[in-house]
């Protein structure tokens, strides 16, 4: 909408006019999301990036500090040590985890101290064959 409002008229009724016209001429019709009611987090506070956040949501994404990130990561990989059905991949999965967290702890904190040391592969290893042992009666290496 270009046109300007010209002097002497009522600024909400030249508003209210513009919307009329708009009405009229059918351009309100088709929009996205017509007739349905407004998501539940429109009705707070103004947040300039309120898209960014609704796409993130609606992909699954969040936006952790690397330090953060990474530490999820390293739990996660722990986790996945543990539950992994050979030696060969404990041993991968830590030692890939421990480059990462490696790398980390030599550059300046790019947010909250990771707080994350490597893990040592052989007590890892040790706690994986004891759980193994212990869920299925085995204690093998196929390292």
């Amino acid at each position: 909408m270009t046109e300007r409002k010209p002097p002497g008229v009522d600024f909400e009724s030249w508003v209210d006019k513009q919307i009329r016209d708009a009405d009229a001429r059918g351009e309100f019709e088709r929009l996205e999301g017509a007739g349905r009611p407004l998501p539940p987090d429109v009705e707070n506070t103004y947040d300039e990036l309120w898209w960014v956040k609704r796409k993130m949501a609606r992909e699954g994404m969040s936006v952790l500090p690397p330090t953060l990130a990474l530490r999820k990561e390293a739990e996660d990989a722990l986790e996945a040590a543990l539950a992994a059905p050979s030696e060969r991949i404990v041993r991968k999965i830590l030692a890939e985890i421990n480059a990462k967290i490696s790398d980390m702890m030599f550059k300046p904190p790019p947010g909250p101290p990771l707080g994350k040391k490597p893990y040592d592969i052989e007590d890892v290893v040790r706690r994986w064959r004891e759980r193994r042992a212990a869920s299925d009666g085995q204690g093998g290496s196929d390292a």
